[in-house]
């Protein structure tokens, strides 16, 4: 089946959207679909305002539509509300062609943290974005019932996996640093609520993987914890193995991918009982879950690290490519392409 997705969030970004939407490409293919994946990179774009690794599109609408066409694709999927997005929105309604979105990143609650304008302003563009869906993927129950709540309906679930080839328990000598060593991997960046992290009082030393816009102003303030910058592949999974606690201080994360990544690198998690981290562990004895954020750090250090990868082994790629399969709306794509088909 060919398959268009269209995302804002792609390279150079590095984060959980995008390594969710990398590792989906490869697993359609490997399953005999044809994606075509359309993302900033085939069009000029700036720097974000504040927030440089984010490349925003310029004026994508028709280039936008000549691949579309090009791709002749059955589905089309609409991952993000940047300006891609909303260009493949507007092309798929003119055209009267069936789409699905998923909702990825609370933006209203981080435009309100960066600006203070009201959530519920936000959550009204959420409805008009989402509105003319089939279906609004979501990764976990909780997410689904906060944008019930903010009227959003035709909601699916697709929850994520992890690579446990990659992400796997190593040699923690890597990072030789006084212990225990409590981890952090993420943007840094306020809607990441880092600083909460950075406070806590806790043993050992506190280790950064990740950029963003305050990892200059962060690394000043705190000069005691290590910052490493952002990470890939057998690097970023050396860090994560050779932590001994990830602590995930976001409160607003839908989902939380990283989560899993330390998991099954044998490390427990220590996490604000929230949406994201509530969903993704559940009553699982591998992290604590605590409004006391040291205090579930401290805690989580005595939790088997068998226990944690045991529980990560059972979240597969391959199971949330079959749901975002299950999730689509296809169409006839000889009918909507006429012209690509030959037919005129």
């Amino acid at each position: 089946m060919r398959i268009v997705v269209i995302t804002d969030a792609w390279l150079p970004q590095v984060n959980g959207v995008v390594r969710t939407y990398q590792t989906l490409s490869g697993m359609l293919g490997a399953m005999g679909h044809a994606p075509t994946f359309i993302t900033p990179q085939d069009f000029r774009t700036v720097a974000c305002p504040t927030y440089p690794e984010i490349r925003l599109s310029l004026f994508p609408g028709r280039k936008l539509a000549r691949m579309i066409d090009a791709a002749r694709p059955a589905c089309i999927h609409i991952a993000t509300e940047g300006p891609l997005g909303l260009a493949a929105r507007r092309y798929c309604l003119k055209r009267g062609l069936p789409f699905t979105t998923s909702f990825h990143t609370k933006f209203p609650e981080y435009v309100h943290a960066r600006t203070g304008l009201p959530v519920r302003w936000g959550y009204a563009g959420m409805r008009w974005f989402h509105g003319p869906s089939q279906a609004v993927m979501v990764a976990t129950q909780s997410i689904e019932d906060e944008l019930v709540a903010w009227g959003l309906g035709r909601i699916r679930r697709w929850t994520r996996g992890v690579d446990t080839e990659l992400f796997r328990p190593r040699d923690k000598a890597f990072l030789d640093l006084p212990r225990p060593i409590s981890l952090y991997v993420g943007r840094v960046a306020v809607e990441k609520n880092i600083e909460a992290f950075l406070k806590l009082d806790l043993p050992g030393t506190k280790v950064v993987v990740g950029d963003g816009p305050q990892r200059a102003e962060l690394s000043r303030r705190f000069p005691e914890t290590v910052f490493v910058g952002a990470k890939e592949g057998e690097d970023l999974a050396a860090h994560y193995a050779a932590a001994d606690v990830f602590v995930f201080p976001s409160r607003t994360d839908t989902f939380g991918l990283v989560l899993l990544e330390a998991l099954a690198s044998g490390v427990p998690v220590a996490a604000y009982p929230v949406a994201g981290p509530r969903d993704v562990l559940g009553d699982a004895p591998v992290g604590v879950l605590d409004d006391d954020l040291a205090a579930a750090a401290r805690r989580a250090l005595a939790i088997s690290p068998e226990a944690c990868r045991a529980f990560a082994l059972k979240r597969s790629w391959a199971a949330s490519a079959d749901q975002f399969l299950h999730n689509l709306s296809p169409f006839d794509s000889d009918a909507a392409f006429p012209k690509a088909a030959g037919t005129v």
